[in-house]
């Protein structure tokens, strides 16, 4: 919730002192991969459907629903009347950041008339038109890239946006503070705990560093032009920390729980303000997710309606129990309820 604008102290996104012990390290791994805008739909999903494998030393747990658990009917463009300033407040970061996050590179709207979109292609309707958007994006990576970070860090989000804009699918390792599972792996494989940390399973590039992650993104992935709000130095990390005060450090600290044999799926983007009430309790949790980014644009959006049936996000996948659910509030609730200790 908003509630009071406090502008909180933000989590340093710095290195930290190292535990002494070393300790057994699990390892997620995600085998399908990411939905390529230049194949046919039938084929994105085809790839989408080989599963991610798990390999850990620990028995792996089995997990189900909770009880009595039933997906809510979507509800486009609802509020539930508890979570009206969660999602004020989350929704903040749009003016902080310029709506950087919201639109694929390269993209385009035009109004329309209605029999100008055929019948089971997904687009935004306004009054008796429909709104035909497009974007330029570039090639797409095999595999997803994979990226260690938490919510409430400016650095982190800076890169999250540039994952919306280019419309790449990632496997996000969540690195809450305390988390025993993720954090202390960057330590290993970089040699210090500092946030972002991205490992690109497609060219065997790790690095850190918020900016030359970006650089190197839109180098590989973009037209190797970085976006003007996430181009301004200290001015864009200022605001992308600005853009966190209606969340109060939510997403930074870690919440006991029961790490899943396999990554869940969320379809989301960084500039929705339902997504992100989403992310900070899948942060919390330390619970290692695939998004399948999809701001205005993306053509995943054409995927996921047909997939569903429906367009909206965020929308979750849980390969560990079956489920698959629309709307933000029950979403956080349910990952609550099957995986918090």
């Amino acid at each position: 919730m908003m509630g009071v604008l406090n502008i909180p102290k933000l989590p340093l996104c710095s290195p930290v002192s190292l535990p002494k012990q070393s300790r057994p390290f699990v390892s997620i791994k995600a085998s399908s991969e990411s939905s390529n805008s230049q194949a046919n739909p039938a084929s994105t999903r085809a790839k989408e459907e080989q599963k991610p494998s798990f390999a850990s030393s620990s028995t792996v747990t089995t997990f189900a629903p909770p009880p009595n658990f039933k997906p809510p009917e979507p509800k486009r463009f609802a509020v539930r009347p508890d979570k009206t300033w969660d999602i004020v407040g989350a929704a903040l970061a749009l003016f902080f950041r310029w709506g950087t996050g919201v639109f694929v590179s390269g993209y385009s709207a035009s109004l329309v008339s209605e029999n100008e979109i055929p019948p089971g292609q997904y687009c935004l309707e306004l009054g008796g038109s429909k709104v035909k958007e497009t974007s330029k994006i570039g090639p797409r990576p095999e595999k997803p890239i994979e990226i260690y970070e938490f919510e409430s860090c400016p650095f982190c989000r800076k890169v999250r946006e540039i994952v919306a804009v280019l419309d790449i699918d990632v496997l996000f390792y969540p690195c809450p503070k305390n988390g025993p599972n993720f954090r202390p792996k960057v330590a290993q494989m970089g040699g210090k705990q500092l946030f972002p940390y991205m490992v690109d399973p497609n060219t065997g590039v790790s690095m850190y560093e918020s900016d030359e992650i970006i650089k190197y993104l839109v180098g590989k992935y973009g037209d190797g032009s970085v976006p003007l709000m996430l181009s301004l130095g200290l001015l864009t990390t200022l605001t992308a920390g600005f853009a966190m005060i209606g969340r109060m450090g939510k997403g930074s600290s870690y919440t006991p729980s029961k790490l899943p044999p396999k990554p869940l799926v969320i379809w989301s983007y960084e500039g929705s303000p339902f997504c992100k009430i989403v992310r900070e309790v899948l942060v919390e949790l330390e619970l290692p997710h695939i998004q399948r980014s999809c701001a205005r644009g993306s053509p995943k959006r054409q995927i996921l309606y047909e997939k569903a049936g429906h367009f909206q996000v965020p929308y979750l996948e849980d390969p560990n129990t079956g489920v698959q659910m629309f709307e933000s509030a029950e979403i956080a609730e349910y990952l609550k309820a099957t995986y918090a200790q």
